[in-house]
């Protein structure tokens, strides 16, 4: 199971390196079913993890000439106070909620994939009354979610950047890892009361993504990103369904096995 859990740690490197943000979204399926994980300790774990990675992405972007330093500040302090709120929420809501709207959340960005890259709009920038509005309401709605689900919420993130803040689409997606970084790591730290997690494996998992994503980011520029995000859409898809398939039970469904109520008469 190692084995297998570091090839999918290296999994979710490459997938942050060729897709930016969407990436992340695999770490709680891969924690909670394929390695046993707990919900909550898979959310947690997942924080880390993608906190981390991100920030690696982050600093190459920021290398690049990518990363406005200033709208990742405003909009990561914003949800930064939303992640750890979010994550403190956590503690009155069950594992098998949160693993639910994990799964909604997972469709939602599929929704988004499948519509393809955000276009550059042309038009001049927002008012900054405006402007500011809009960054502290995106960044504690997705600061919320990060906390509650343990996403990173790039898919979020860059749209935000791009239609209202008028940021070119490179700039926003290293602006994003950087918000995704400092969003990451204040869950994260919400959560540190609730959890007892396998430093050592983490550790170790953690740096086989980091390693997954340098490699995603020198393999970008010979993948066809349209197809990439088309296919990473149906995978989100499945998996969202499957999450929701096998949760059924809090939905009111009946489970495989489970004896149904007589007809009356």
């Amino acid at each position: 199971m190692t084995f297998l859990g570091f090839a999918l740690a290296a999994l979710i490197g490459i997938s942050l390196g060729l897709l930016g943000g969407g990436g992340s979204i695999l770490t709680v399926p891969i924690l909670v079913y394929v390695l046993g994980f707990g919900a909550k300790e898979a959310i947690a774990a997942s924080l880390g993890v993608v906190g981390t990675t991100s920030l690696v992405g982050a600093l190459r972007h920021w290398q690049a000439g990518n990363v406005r330093l200033r709208v990742a500040a405003v909009f990561g302090v914003v949800a930064m106070a939303g992640s750890f709120a979010g994550a403190r929420a956590a503690t009155f809501l069950s594992g098998t909620l949160q693993l639910l709207l994990f799964a909604v959340v997972m469709l939602l960005a599929a929704l988004f994939m499948f519509r393809g890259p955000v276009r550059e709009s042309t038009a001049n920038e927002p008012p900054p009354t405006v402007a500011a509005l809009a960054v502290a309401g995106a960044g504690l709605a997705v600061g919320g979610l990060t906390g509650i689900v343990g996403v990173g919420g790039g898919f979020l993130i860059v749209p935000t950047l791009v239609l209202l803040l008028r940021i070119p689409m490179k700039e926003a997606v290293g602006t994003s890892l950087v918000v995704i970084a400092l969003n990451a790591f204040s869950g994260f730290v919400g959560y540190l009361d609730q959890v007892s997690l396998p430093w050592g494996y983490l550790t170790g998992f953690t740096a086989v993504a980091v390693a997954g994503i340098l490699v995603g980011t020198h393999l970008v520029r010979y993948v066809s990103q349209r197809a990439l995000r088309r296919a990473f859409a149906v995978f989100l898809v499945i998996m969202g369904l499957f999450i929701l398939y096998k949760n059924r039970g809090a939905l009111g469904l009946p489970r495989e096995g489970a004896p149904t109520a007589p007809r009356a008469g």
